[in-house]
């Protein structure tokens, strides 16, 4: 019987960005940078929403939870990258490519209908202030996030076995910094049209939930708004938006510019560079667009720190009058 002409992948090989050293010992440094930044930010938001008293709101409560998926989608993808950007060789094994595939997914979709929920939230907030207490109840706010991670979860398995019951004989090498659904289907030798079927029919469903969510949200927001009298009040009411319609920008933009657009070669050159941007830029800006354009987030922080410069002082009058 002759045997398969093919050998069994049992490690993929990630281009990156660079073959140059010195650009690697560059690139190493600043996406460091913006991975320490993501965390620190990230994880500091969630931390804030937690200890600070007057940020215990539904809305609050949303925050926090994308704060903490985004730490986690960074951390899917940068530690592995920046490790690559020192390693002699850029390689990641079968399983861990599909280990880190599953947590992407699973952590950008998510993200992205935890920003449906805010949505929907300030929806409530704004057009029905009276039933928002009986809306947006605490049972109610675990529920819907417990479905965004369901439905992040749910995505994440269905794409990660689809994608890896596949057979890869072609190369072992993605053109890619990190394992992603389009650059494995590249290098596969089976018949991936059911996979591009499930990219196609999964991410319009999740496009129409989160958009639909999104865009009929911010309808009823505008028209209500349009209807208050004076432009102090106007401006007041959409100010409290502002921030969650940029986050929604800056992440459908970009994955607009990935997974929903013809395919030609110089597109596809571009989307490692397109893909930095939602995968490790997105998620280090998130909390500084929340944080800056926000001014009950700045009074909590600023009251925080304020504590904690006071119990600092406390022990070291302590410490000082302690008998030696």
């Amino acid at each position: 019987m002759a045997e398969d002409n093919h050998t069994v992948v049992r490690e993929f090989i990630l281009l990156g960005f660079t073959e140059s050293p010195m650009s690697k010992r560059i690139l190493f440094v600043l996406f460091l940078g913006i991975y320490f930044t993501t965390l620190v930010g990230n994880l500091g938001m969630t931390g804030l929403v937690r200890v600070e008293p007057h940020l215990h709101t539904p809305m609050y409560f949303f925050l926090s939870n994308l704060s903490f998926v985004d730490a986690c989608y960074s951390s899917t993808i940068a530690p592995k990258m920046l490790v690559n950007f020192l390693a002699e060789k850029q390689t990641i094994s079968f399983g861990g490519c599909a280990t880190q595939l599953c947590f992407y997914i699973a952590f950008a979709t998510t993200d992205i209908l935890l920003l449906a929920v805010m949505a929907y939230d300030r929806y409530v907030a704004i057009c029905i202030p009276l039933l928002y207490p009986v809306m947006m109840s605490r049972k109610m706010c675990f529920r819907l996030v417990a479905g965004s991670f369901l439905g992040g979860s749910l995505s994440s398995l269905i794409h990660t076995s689809f994608t890896f019951q596949l057979s890869f004989c072609h190369s072992n090498i993605i053109d890619h910094y990190f394992c992603d659904i389009p650059p494995l289907l590249a290098l596969s030798c089976s018949d991936t049209r059911i996979n591009e079927i499930l990219i196609f029919a999964l991410g319009s469903l999740e496009a129409a939930v989160s958009l639909s969510t999104i865009f009929f949200s911010y309808l009823f927001i505008l028209l209500t708004v349009l209807r208050i009298c004076s432009a102090e009040g106007r401006r007041k009411t959409f100010s409290t938006c502002t921030s969650h319609l940029t986050a929604v920008v800056l992440l459908y933009g970009t994955l607009t510019f990935i997974y929903l657009r013809p395919s030609s070669t110089s597109v596809l050159d571009q989307e490692p560079a397109v893909s930095v941007f939602y995968t490790t830029v997105i998620p280090m800006l998130n909390p500084l667009i929340y944080s800056l354009r926000n001014r009950e987030v700045k009074s909590a922080l600023r009251r925080v720190l304020e504590r904690k410069l006071v119990f600092w002082s406390r022990c070291r009058s302590d410490s000082s009058v302690m008998p030696r």
